[in-house]
């Protein structure tokens, strides 16, 4: 969320390389918390149910 906020500001004020890298980063860490959510929710140590 931080990175998207930096990339967003980098971009109006008109650096490009820094919106650029930190929107990659940001996409990045985004696809990872997806992968890790659903890992979670199919290997998840829950109550099973009987």
């Amino acid at each position: 969320m931080i990175l998207a906020i930096v990339a967003i500001v980098a971009a109006l004020l008109g650096f490009g390389g820094v919106a650029g890298l930190s929107a990659e980063l940001a996409k990045i860490f985004l696809l990872v918390a997806v992968v890790l959510v659903v890992l979670g929710f199919l290997f998840g140590r829950g109550r099973r149910l009987p």
